[in-house]
């Protein structure tokens, strides 16, 4: 009997435990590690035991399966982080969210890549902590990359160059540091110093005093501060003992600074301390469902702590968990670990008292991270998705400017469109616009309580003079020299330069230090190279602005032009007795005289046959050509023309003559008066073909640009110091041209008459002062020189040393070129068409009347004899007068009717009408185009 039942009840046993074994579990473990005496500990603590609460109140959501939270608090140690996170993999746990610094993040997922239980955390947000090589890694809120690149528009935003940054020097704000630097970059500023703290909250206030204070010895006011909060406040409390919140400092502060001011009351010390302070808020839309969290939030805190976005963020990720472990469920999957083969061996039977080999690996972890990676859902902080890049989809922030004992939003930032005073969920719907007139934010109320932007950096009072580099000069010593007497240095670049810095709305104390042997020019070159070796803070003087030097140096604005030009000795052209030919060219003469011939020609074709005066023997005709030819230069021709093609030949005609005459005289008029120079180099063109020698100052880059851009042998390069070796060597003919500077050239032409600059400027730029690479400096200076510029002072100190001319002016010795063919051909091209279009008009009409009056008789047995005939005929009906022609003509057809008398009068009558009508249209129809 017990038999009987003993196996029915063993089967109902075997599917009892089958059906549980395939069934949902009852819980599911899931752990945080956070330090909860922090102020985002403490609000991930209160948002997850609520997003617990709700996730197991809805029975929907895990169909009666219970999600269970433990949580681990680290107490700021990275130990106890890491021996919870080892309970956690001895008992069951499928996810862990934490832990809450970056540094545990990095250990952590190690241990998450070998057991496959996903870590999420929302404040660990290291930029480092790549996916490639922590998988099992996820960062639920906007990584740091996208607080650095906010926090790098907005310095570009306002313009400065250079940052310092003040951080504590562990993990996650090292590597945000380091991101800022090159997220600084892109955007042409810099880090010019990083102030590393010890890690929080270990930082003492004598620590960050003594960082303080080398701060405030550098020239850079813009300071970024990336840290903690309980490190954060003391830095600012220390910042305003030193007078550091005042006026001209630019204080900005990642999301820390935001985190206090959300969650905690901020006592009038604190308040007072951080005004006129910029920080960055993760921005989270307006939606009900944030709207009905925020409204429970005293009621889930007990009004003890305020809720931050973080909490937010917090609430987020335990339902993504659960909706991940949701669809890990409903797709059958179960929840089951196995034995890592890496630990085995490890257990209690080695004799350690670690049972490692309790950790097991979680057998579904893979396909849950990736449950937890194809997340689509709306939270508390919006749209829940990731990006390929396992990044959070559209990160945001707020920006935030701390003003009295509260703050003020002034804009957004997104990683979309960038800086914006409108909310960015209201611009994901229009074309990204990240140009900088798109940039936006509103007034600002910086430190010191002013709305006027600093700006941004002072010369450094660190007891150190400005090194000024001058160059020592031992010729044209108007633009720089030294004072033997006295020792001080003068000229017309000293003066701008005293002039430019007394502008300055600060104090630049400044030492000359003078560069050369003296006995020779030095090079420029090398002189601001000592800016790169750090010998000089800046280089004064007569500096031109070429390219391989703005590669290494900053240049203020040019104070003064200048280019190279060439410089020639020049012979007076001695008057002779054929300086009339002088005006034109052989060509333009020989060109011109055949056109006068033309002109007659063509002007005897179009009247011969209707002209009395265009008629007559031979002999007659070529004079009355030759003369109608070259008396229209004077408009003195006596033949009237009185064919309309002639006379429009002749108008078109005459008016060239004009212009010709015109310049002639005007030419010759130059030739006779002024006085006439003349050298074989024109330019420098002809500078480069020749052969000749060419003089360069000894120091200019005259010599590298003759050498490197235009190809000039050195060979033909002779370095000369002084104007007088100038005027020695060109009156010597040791050199044929000297290539130096405008300015000085001005100065050498003002005292050296004979000599002149021929051909244009054939380089462009100017002479400035250097600075060492993205120094405010060289900014401010060069306001300052447009302000000397705009007033008149720049100017005055030019008249001052360099407006001395002994000479008259060089433009009363310039030579007047002789007019080429070029210059007229387009008037001789018009003027040739018009008579091709007269005379093949001319010569259509006659061909026409000449076929119609005498027509071709065919006789193919005598054709070479009828066309010579035919050819006679023509020439002679061509060189016959047109009244002569029109009488014979009239003659033939009277023959003709009288030899019809004797037909009926009526066709007599008709016949003869007809005739006279033809005769009579053909004589004014050529008679009008004649």
């Amino acid at each position: 009997m017990n038999l009987v039942w003993l196996v029915p009840l063993s089967a109902i046993l075997f599917i009892g435990s089958f059906s549980k074994s395939v069934s949902k579990p009852d819980k599911v473990h899931i752990g945080s590690i956070f330090t909860f005496g922090t102020i985002n500990g403490r609000i991930a603590n209160i948002s997850m035991n609520a997003a617990v609460e709700d996730i197991n109140s809805d029975p929907t959501i895990l169909n009666g399966t219970k999600l269970h939270l433990s949580m681990q608090d680290s107490n700021y140690s990275s130990f106890l982080s890491i021996v919870g996170a080892l309970q956690y993999m001895e008992t069951d746990t499928v996810a862990i969210i934490g832990p809450q610094s970056s540094v545990m993040a990095h250990v952590l997922s190690h241990l998450a890549n070998e057991l496959h239980v996903p870590f999420l955390s929302f404040t660990a947000l290291d930029p480092t902590l790549s996916p490639l090589q922590y998988p099992y890694f996820i960062q639920t809120a906007p990584s740091d990359l996208y607080q650095m690149t906010a926090i790098a528009e907005i310095v570009s935003y306002f313009g400065y160059s250079e940052v310092i940054t003040v951080f504590s020097d562990e993990d996650q704000n090292r590597n945000g540091i380091n991101t800022l630097g090159d997220k600084l970059a892109e955007r042409r500023s810099k880090i010019s110093y990083k102030s590393a703290l010890p890690p929080d909250p270990l930082a003492t206030r004598e620590d960050i005093m003594n960082e303080l204070v080398k701060i405030k010895l550098m020239e850079s006011r813009v300071i970024v501060v990336f840290t903690y909060s309980k490190t954060g406040l003391l830095i600012f409390e220390v910042a305003q003992s030193l007078g550091m919140m005042e006026s001209g400092y630019v204080w900005i502060a990642g999301t820390w600074l935001s985190t206090v001011l959300d969650s905690t009351p901020v006592s009038t010390k604190t308040s007072n301390s951080i005004q006129g302070v910029l920080t960055l808020r993760p921005h989270t839309p307006n939606s009900e469902r944030k709207r009905a969290f925020v409204a429970r939030w005293n009621r889930l805190s007990n009004g003890r702590i305020g809720l931050n976005p973080y909490g937010l963020y917090a609430y987020d990720t335990v339902w993504m968990i659960a909706y991940a472990v949701k669809t890990f469920l409903d797709r059958g999957g179960t929840i089951s670990f196995s034995n890592d083969s890496n630990l085995s061996g490890l257990g209690r039977g080695s004799g350690g008292v670690l049972n490692l080999g309790a950790l097991s690996i979680f057998d579904g972890g893979k396909q849950l991270l990736t449950n937890i990676l194809q997340t689509r859902m709306t939270g508390l902080t919006g749209p829940l998705q990731f990006n390929p890049d396992r990044s959070m989809i559209r990160p945001a922030y707020d920006v935030i400017n701390v003003i009295g004992t509260g703050h003020q939003q002034i804009g957004y930032w997104s990683n979309y469109s960038g800086l914006s005073v409108l909310p960015p969920e209201t611009l994901y719907g229009k074309p990204a616009n990240r140009s900088h007139a798109s940039q936006q934010l509103s007034s600002v109320v910086w430190p010191g309580e002013t709305t006027v932007q600093p700006r941004g950096w002072v010369f450094p009072n660190n007891g150190r003079q400005l090194r000024v580099g001058v160059p020592k000069r031992v010729s044209y010593k108007d633009f720089v020299s030294q004072d033997k007497s006295t020792g001080t240095v003068q000229g017309y670049c000293i003066d701008v330069f005293l002039a430019a810095i007394k502008l300055l709305p600060y104090a630049v104390p400044y030492k000359f230090f003078l560069f050369g042997d003296g006995h020779q020019n030095p090079s420029y070159g090398e002189l601001v190279n000592k800016i790169t070796s750090d010998e000089f803070d800046a280089v004064i003087g007569d500096i031109a602005i070429v390219t391989n030097r703005t590669r290494i140096v900053d240049f203020t604005q040019p104070y003064i032009e200048s280019g190279l030009v060439i410089v020639v000795p020049v012979r007076k052209l001695n008057s002779s007795a054929w300086a009339f030919l002088r005006p034109f060219t052989p060509w333009m003469w020989g060109v011109t005289a055949a056109f006068f011939l033309i002109v007659g020609a063509v002007i005897w074709i179009l009247e011969h046959r209707i002209n009395d005066e265009f008629r007559g023997p031979p002999k007659k005709q070529i004079v009355t050509i030759l003369w109608f030819s070259f008396s229209t230069m004077f408009f003195s021709h006596r033949e009237n023309t009185m064919s309309t093609l002639g006379r429009l030949v002749l108008f078109i005609w005459l008016f060239v003559v004009l212009i010709i005459n015109s310049s002639y005289t005007a030419s010759l008029t130059s030739i006779l008066t002024v006085q006439q120079l003349s050298s074989p180099i024109k330019g420098i063109e002809s500078l480069i073909t020749s052969n000749e020698r060419i003089g360069f100052q000894v120091g200019s880059f005259a010599e590298n640009y003759l050498k490197e851009e235009l190809n000039i042998a050195n060979s033909r390069l002779v370095a000369l110091g002084s104007p007088e070796a100038y005027a020695d060597a060109l009156e010597r003919e040791t050199v044929a041209a000297v290539v130096d500077e405008r300015p000085y050239i001005d100065v050498f032409l003002s005292t050296y008459c004979r000599f002149q600059v021929v051909g244009q400027e054939f380089t462009k730029s100017g002479w400035g002062f250097a600075f060492p690479r993205d120094s405010p400096l060289a900014i401010d200076m060069s306001t300052a020189i447009l302000t000397l510029s705009e007033n008149g002072d720049l100017q005055r100190i030019e008249d001052k040393w360099l407006n001395k001319r002994a000479c008259s002016p060089q433009s009363s010795l310039l030579e007047s070129d002789q007019l080429h063919l070029e210059s007229f051909w387009g008037l001789f091209l018009i003027f040739g068409v018009v008579c091709f279009l007269a005379l093949l008009i001319h010569f259509c009409l006659m061909f026409r009347r000449f076929n119609r009056h005498f027509p071709e008789v065919s006789e193919p047995s005598n054709r070479g004899n009828l066309r010579s005939a035919r050819l006679q005929r023509f020439l002679s009906f061509a060189d016959e007068k047109e009244d002569v022609f029109k009488g014979k003509l009239k003659r033939k057809r009277m023959e003709i009717l009288s030899n019809n008398a004797n037909g009926r009068e009526l066709d007599s009558m008709n016949g003869s009408k007809r005739i006279q009508g033809e005769t009579t249209q053909e004589g004014h129809r050529d008679t009008w185009l004649q």
